[in-house]
């Protein structure tokens, strides 16, 4: 057996390091994703099979144990028995958070003592790959990015579960299905069922604005009335086009030569809102595409997609005229003026700042230096999506080594009787950076605001012609979609009114992380609570009831600053702002007291939620994937009557219903409950009329 090993995350990942490297590291054996899952809490503590609300918190940590499904299993066993005879593992994995948790954990459940290498690579080209096994250190160095993503895990496991439970007994009332509690999906839920309930809520407002053409000596151009607040008034709109009728008078005119540095390289977050604004993508599809042309075969010409920064290492500024070149060799980029040499901008108004990629393990994502010398050949391979995100890519590096944009910003005001007047222009000097985007234009550069003056000069009379009112509506908000709602998750610190929280989650990273929120959302549409409307995402009348009786319930449930504190602790971690056991802690606390608030009642007129359709199911691992809901639980076959049946007996029951007690049975409680004589229908738990409820009365179910 080999002394050394390398273990990958995947087999294509595994396929890319034997060809960068061969076997001088050892037996190249992949992962497939995680191959191991943590425990059930009944695998825990027994007791807990039976669902009630109280946090599942275990002495210690939860175990895990292997996980199943594709071929997991065949690959756990060729690294288990590896590792027997194995004196160094490189773990050459993803190079974030999760990735070292999928390499590690396998090591911890075996207890592996030898030596840890962690190779870190932010491309999967070839040359890449020899450099990052070069430049390897001991996996110990990494001992907080492994303990930020233990945190992450037990904390979700806990939390979602326990609330998961108590929301289904209590809100659920014995009703059949699970309501799903998740740290993160349910806040998302919340983001975009809140801002539907205000677009209904929305009532207009009319408004009017005046507008006048203003004559000089040089032409003539566009003026409007500036008020401090709006006009509701139409009266008052037209005392305004009377002072401003055929009114004269020196205008106020300022000149500035003004420039404009050009826009943050791209993250995931950012790359899936501009997709999704612009072609129409899914955050699941942007992220899928960019994965391909990472790691694809015969491709691999971007770095690590899943990046939450927008910044490179300083260390990358040598690579800039090459990736320049590369570019530039091909007919797509060729004709961008990148000047020579091109421009670096340091720190963090620049693009290159080591302080602000502090806690991060990935940078922006940028073109693959060592790929683009092939982009010519490699291009034929693409299909026309890849083609278009990596243009995207591609043009946000070039814009960022190329001079600001220069322009020259003329200002006019002119008081008409106490009314003030304002036009502004804006004459291009030097395209600079904008030069990358020829096709582009900037939403402010769209309205008549953008619009070149004439030579004036200050203290010029201007005259006043045809004032007119514009009459206008307030517009409610815009409705989500998935790009906007992803920038709404990571910046979630919006949706809290606390000034000095505000600021202090201004520098976490919201809620979720790059690698989950595609499939966060696309979760929440499987199970009925949100749809796609075009280009839009909203929620189903499910969805919006669910948001309901939680907001109801606690309003922490759904509140996402509350899951944005959370992160912030969790990812302190990594800087060593925090311990492991400590974030798990502050997390565990919420949930306690989210389940304390829940057990004190709810109100006499709350009714059970129950979910309908494919909604029923959790909002979260309420139950493992692949595993199916026992036959004999509320919600499950036994529970369900046929058409036909209930038809048949539709005259039995209205008049069973008379004498019947409804009880509120748990979920996991079924057993019991028959044995003490409890029925279930169409209507839900109930006692027959010859039952003792003595006992039902003991148990809290009446």
């Amino acid at each position: 057996m080999a002394d050394q090993i390398v273990i990958t995350e995947k087999s294509s990942q595994a396929k890319d390091v034997r060809t960068a490297v061969g076997s001088r590291y050892g037996t190249i054996l992949p992962a497939e994703g995680h191959l191991f899952e943590l425990l059930e809490p009944e695998d825990v503590v027994p007791a807990w099979k039976r669902w009630s609300p109280i946090l599942l918190r275990p002495d210690g940590l939860y175990g895990t144990r292997p996980a199943t499904g594709g071929n997991k299993t065949p690959k756990l066993k060729a690294i288990r028995e590896a590792l027997r005879s194995a004196k160094t593992v490189w773990l050459a994995t993803d190079c974030d958070r999760e990735g070292q948790l999928i390499g590690q954990e396998i090591l911890e459940h075996y207890k592996y003592r030898g030596k840890v290498m962690r190779v870190l690579f932010t491309a999967q080209d070839s040359q890449t790959i020899r450099d990052a096994f070069s430049r390897a250190k001991p996996n110990g160095d990494y001992s907080r990015l492994y303990a930020a993503a233990v945190a992450r895990q037990q904390a979700d496991q806990i939390y979602n579960l326990s609330l998961t439970r108590t929301a289904t007994v209590i809100l659920g009332q014995g009703a059949p299905g699970v309501i799903g509690v998740g740290r993160v999906k349910t806040p998302t839920l919340a983001i975009v069922c809140a801002r539907e309930l205000e677009i209904r809520d929305f009532v207009p407002i009319a408004y009017f604005e005046v507008v006048a053409t203003a004559q000089v000596a040089a032409g003539e151009f566009q003026m409007r009335h500036a008020p401090r607040e709006r006009i509701i008034q139409r009266e008052l709109a037209e005392t305004v086009v009377n002072a401003a009728q055929d009114f004269s008078g020196p205008l106020g005119v300022r000149v500035e030569d003004k420039r404009q540095g050009p826009p943050k390289l791209h993250d995931l977050p950012s790359l899936q809102k501009f997709c999704a604004s612009r072609f129409g993508w899914t955050a699941a599809k942007t992220l899928d595409i960019a994965q391909e042309l990472y790691d694809g075969q015969g491709k691999k010409i971007i770095t690590y997609p899943r990046a939450e920064v927008r910044y490179l290492p300083e260390s990358l500024i040598a690579d800039v005229p090459k990736i320049v070149a590369g570019l530039q060799a091909g007919r797509s980029f060729s004709a961008i003026p990148v000047p020579t040499p091109p421009v670096i901008r340091k720190g963090i108004s620049g693009s290159f700042s080591d302080k602000a990629l502090e806690g991060a393990s990935h940078h922006a994502v940028i073109p693959n230096v060592n790929t683009v010398n092939d982009l010519g050949n490699t291009w034929t391979r693409l299909s026309n999506d890849e083609k278009r995100l990596f243009d995207v890519i591609a043009r946000a590096f070039l814009a960022a080594v190329m001079p600001d944009f220069r322009y020259r910003q003329t200002t006019a005001s002119l008081d008409v009787a106490g009314f003030p007047f304002t036009a502004t222009g804006r004459q291009p000097i030097e395209l600079g950076w904008r030069a990358a985007f020829p096709d582009w234009k900037p939403a402010d550069e769209k309205t008549a605001d953008a619009n070149l003056l004439p030579v004036m000069r200050d203290g010029e009379i201007g005259k006043l012609e045809r004032p007119t009112i514009e009459a206008k509506e307030t517009r409610p908000p815009p409705r989500y979609n998935e790009g906007t709602l992803i920038e709404a998750m990571q910046n979630a610190w919006r949706f809290v009114d606390d000034e000095t929280l505000r600021d202090r989650l201004k520098e976490a990273k919201g809620i979720g992380t790059p690698a989950t929120r595609a499939d966060i959302i696309g979760g929440l549409k499987r199970q009925d609570f949100l749809i796609a409307d075009g280009k839009n995402i909203v929620p189903t009348a499910t969805g919006l009831r669910l948001f309901g009786v939680l907001k109801q319930a606690d309003p922490a449930l759904v509140d996402p600053g509350v899951t944005a504190q959370m992160e912030c602790l969790l990812d302190d971690v990594v800087v060593g702002k925090q311990q492991l056991v400590g974030a798990i802690d502050a997390v565990c606390a919420v949930a306690q007291r989210i389940i304390g608030k829940l057990k004190a009642g709810l109100p006499d007129n709350q009714p059970p939620f129950v979910a309908s359709g494919t909604a029923a199911t959790s909002v979260t691992k309420a139950t493992k994937p692949g595993k199916r809901r026992p036959k004999n639980s509320p919600g499950g076959p036994a529970a369900k009557t046929t058409t036909a049946a209930k038809r048949s007996r539709k005259s039995a029951a209205t008049t069973a219903a008379q004498t019947n007690t409804p009880l509120r049975i748990p979920y996991g409680n079924k057993e019991l409950a028959q044995k003490l004589g409890a029925r279930y229908g169409a209507g839900g738990w109930y006692a027959p009329p010859d039952v003792d409820l003595a006992a039902f009365r003991d148990q809290g179910w009446l």
